[in-house]
């Protein structure tokens, strides 16, 4: 009975069993650290997600340890050398350390963030030269899931059971016939494994099948592994596959991204600066202004008071959304009116694509174009698409260091914000009129830390994020302080938006759809001439479309939003994609993907059956038109 366990096969059993064990682990690791995004799970619901989790985990663990599976089970005697052995021992522990305990673990921590696991995406675009230093903060902080990983490596090792010796049950020709058999076996097994199935229909596995077993795409994401995310997405960023819904010609009478101004515009601001402020994790929730029902009972009253002020006496966007979860989704979606769906698009190959987005328009107009940001020049492709999308000058931590020395790093991502404002508006009053400057913020990411010589006089707040959010109004409140009174200022029209909702959360509502994409956006003339609110849906696709029609463009021009104070034949709702295609407005909210469709009305509000229908065709119409021009790798009128 003793050689039976010790066979070739049942040690594989054995080692391949623990390393599902250890997947397993690690999602009860995964939710533990997000329970309070994914919410509690019944009984009924916890057996579907176990099965697809096996599924998933399968995928996974071909991806990881095809190759090991094979070469134990090789039907040659070399198998049984030591030399051999050790080889294979090593290949266990070292890839599964990575692959599958590292990266799963990881997931836990960035799921709180990016509401996914990590894909390909990510080591595609992993290109921060403090890379290694934000992995020490990380591992620092999370100190508990370090302990884990030790733990569970640990049990890899032990329980592969290296000193154990394999034997077999047979010697001669029957050694290699049933040896041969069960490597036959085993390889079709691995390739079932990796397809998700064994029939010629299956075809193979993707992230969003898992959504088969939960409608849920935040426990979606609980399902799925890794090595697989990672592993299914490589390439996928190269190829364009989508469902066609209509004909060319019946496209464009649902959507088309083609717009025409008309003869005239509402408000005229032609000629006048644009600088757009693109905030880090500036959620709706954190402005008593936009949100009051969360501090009418509440010793603190929003950690915006500035902010705040400036939407009273500006154009305020009562309900803006991001079109997406990630920085570098909002960079497209704010300056270049496109979106992202299943890959952000500044990750497709095809994004490098003839496009005219807002600021190669505006400097055909002789507009000065400039992107600021106080990281490292190149970090988080910011800079990189800026130049895509037709910005001239780029400046960053490099040349505020050049002026101003090395001293005001935050340590984490960059240069303090309110230190960096200022630095901006000396670059703003020396730039020559009209300029277009689009600045991304950074001290309101994660980790959340302040300069000391603001950190006791900010409130702490709800989360983590509160006292950060605090200190970048306050970087607001002295830039406007300094330089509001300069003929430039007067002669600027700025624009306040979010990249994305903060990952801290305190409204119960805002960790779930349509709330978790609610942000805060305004547009701020200190002249007054653009006052009031737009209560209806808008998103960050609209901006661009709406700067030109303040600005007087005359010409056509490619966006996927819409100019909210000119184009009120076009819908006013906000898309995205988190697993399924979503769109919110007014009224309801949206969802289908290849197999069904969904309209669930928002609360207060009754859905009218053939409105809703016609709403969903153009939104498939929209997510068509978005690929078709992804795949011609053009985002132009012509």
């Amino acid at each position: 009975m003793t050689d039976l366990f010790h066979t070739h096969t049942a040690l594989t059993l054995r080692r391949i069993a623990l390393i599902y064990l250890v997947l397993m682990l690690c999602r009860v690791v995964f939710y533990v650290y997000n329970a309070g995004t994914l919410g509690p799970l019944t009984g009924g619901e916890l057996w579907q997600l176990l099965a697809g989790a096996l599924k998933f985990d399968t995928a996974s663990v071909v991806y990881a340890d095809g190759v090991f599976i094979l070469l134990s089970l090789l039907p040659l005697h070399v198998r049984d050398k030591r030399w051999y052995q050790g080889v294979l021992y090593g290949y266990y522990v070292v890839v599964n350390t990575l692959l599958i305990v590292c990266v799963n673990l990881a997931d836990a921590v960035y799921f709180r963030y990016t509401q996914k696991r990590f894909t390909a995406d990510e080591f595609f675009f992993a290109d921060n030269a403090n890379s290694l230093q934000l992995v020490g903060k990380f591992l620092a902080e999370n100190w508990q899931l370090v302990l884990v990983a030790a733990l569970l490596v640990a049990l890899l090792a032990k329980g592969y059971g290296r000193r154990i010796r394999p034997r077999s049950l047979f010697s001669g020709w029957a050694y290699y016939l049933a040896s041969t058999a069960v490597f036959v076996v085993a390889a079709g097994l691995c390739i079932a494994g990796m397809r998700g199935g064994f029939t010629r229909m299956t075809r193979p596995i993707t992230l969003s099948n898992a959504t088969l077993y939960t409608p849920d795409s935040g426990r979606a994401n609980l399902i799925l592994s890794n090595p697989f995310c990672i592993l299914r997405t490589v390439g996928s960023a190269g190829s364009v596959r989508y469902v066609k819904y209509f004909t060319p010609e019946e496209l464009p009478e649902y959507f088309t991204p083609v717009h025409t101004p008309p003869d005239s515009a509402a408000i005229d601001l032609s000629g006048r600066n644009v600088v757009i402020f693109i905030l880090e994790s500036m959620s709706a929730e954190h402005s008593a202004h936009l949100r009051p029902d969360l501090y009418a009972d509440r010793e603190t009253k929003g950690f915006t008071p500035f902010l705040d002020s400036l939407m009273r006496e500006g154009l305020t966007f009562r309900q803006m959304y991001a079109n997406g979860t990630r920085s570098i989704q909002a960079m497209p979606s704010v300056l270049g009116s496109i979106p992202s769906f299943k890959t952000p698009f500044v990750l497709m190959p095809q994004s490098l694509g003839e496009s005219r987005q807002l600021p190669a328009i505006l400097a055909d107009r002789g507009y000065a174009t400039a992107f600021y940001c106080g990281s490292e020049r190149g970090s988080m492709g910011f800079g990189a698409y800026a130049r895509s999308a037709g910005v001239d000058r780029l400046v960053s931590r490099e040349e505020y260091e050049a002026r101003h020395g090395t001293n005001d790093f935050d340590g984490y991502w960059g240069i303090w914000d309110d230190k960096f404002l200022q630095f901006a508006g000396e670059e703003f009053a020396a730039t020559p009129e009209p300029f277009f400057a689009a600045l991304f913020t950074l001290s309101s990411h994660h980790p959340f830390v302040v300069p000391a010589e603001f950190a006791d006089s900010l409130p702490k707040g709800y989360t983590r994020i509160h006292r950060g959010v605090a200190y970048d109004d306050l970087a607001f409140r002295r830039f406007f302080d300094r330089f509001g009174d300069e003929e430039w200022f007067r002669r600027t029209v700025f624009v306040f938006v979010a990249d994305h909702v903060s990952s801290e959360k305190f409204a119960p509502e805002t960790s779930v759809y349509p709330g978790n994409m609610h942000i805060l956006g305004f547009i701020y003339t200190p002249d007054g001439a653009l006052r009031g609110e737009i209560g209806s849906v808008t998103q960050q696709l609209d901006i661009m479309p709406t700067l030109l029609g303040l600005l007087g463009n005359d010409r056509p021009y490619f966006a996927f939003g819409r100019d909210v104070l000119n184009e009120q034949e076009r819908p006013g709702w906000s898309v995205g994609y988190d697993g399924q295609y979503r769109a919110v407005t007014d009224d309801a909210l949206l969802s289908f993907d290849d197999a069904a469709s969904a309209v669930t009305p928002r609360p207060g509000h009754v859905s009218d059956a053939a409105a809703a229908d016609s709403l969903l065709d153009r939104f498939r119409a929209l997510v068509q038109q978005y690929y078709s021009h992804v795949e011609r790798k053009r985002y132009t009128p012509e």
